[in-house]
């Protein structure tokens, strides 16, 4: 049964309140995460290096939860005269962005331990997201699980060169990335296998470009 569009405005509107202004709370820990790890160990400055990593990666995490709910969203709008809306893909959508609650938790959760805080412009990285991501559902089931692709495999290498700018003895922070890294993977196989198409060479070129400007500004503010 398709979900009435006022109903996914609705949804769309509550996941973006309890994304910037609720804890998140993660559905499974994250089972690489030694139950006792030694924050002690750490340097002043590895601690700041390791906070301004996660918070790069608690953004991403942030925009991911746009992303996934904006493309749920156009996946549901009914659009020209003929265009059905198609529920099985928005329901896929918003699994994928229930799963990636968990990383937003995990790193919500490390920033705290570490003393860190979030990123000050998570309401400008989200309504940015949310905007690309539902250009991306506009445009039908190929070009949007395409984008899925595009931006999982384009987080993921950016969690392995994470992997090794992290201080070699930041054992949780470490464990987070990596499980998060194999998470993206395989949320990049699956769309790929429900029928994504490649995007063109131009737009994966503009989409690391715009995450290049985001991770460098986060890193600091």
């Amino acid at each position: 049964m398709t979900m009435p569009f006022s109903d996914a405005l609705i949804n769309a509107a509550d996941s973006a309140l309890r994304t910037l202004f609720v804890k998140p709370r993660a559905s499974q820990t994250c089972p690489t995460v030694p139950e006792h790890h030694d924050d002690g160990a750490l340097t002043p400055e590895d601690k700041h290096l390791s906070g301004a990593l996660m918070r790069v990666n608690h953004v991403g995490e942030v925009c991911a939860q746009a992303l996934y709910t904006a493309q749920a969203l156009a996946a549901r709008w009914p659009g020209p005269v003929g265009r059905a809306p198609n529920e099985a893909l928005a329901q896929r959508l918003e699994q994928a962005g229930r799963e990636e609650t968990d990383h937003l938790a995990w790193t919500q959760k490390r920033l705290d331990e570490l003393d860190a805080r979030p990123s000050l412009l998570n309401p400008l990285w989200y309504a940015g997201a949310f905007g690309l991501g539902l250009v991306a559902g506009a445009l039908g089931r190929g070009p949007s699980l395409g984008f899925v692709v595009e931006t999982e495999r384009q987080v993921e290498a950016h969690l392995a060169s994470h992997m090794d700018r992290l201080p070699a003895n930041d054992h949780a922070s470490r464990a987070i990335v990596a499980q998060m890294k194999d998470d993206e993977a395989r949320h990049a196989r699956d769309a790929h296998q429900a029928g994504a198409i490649e995007l063109p060479a131009p737009v994966r070129s503009a989409m690391r470009a715009m995450a290049g400007v985001m991770t460098t500004v986060a890193h600091r503010v």
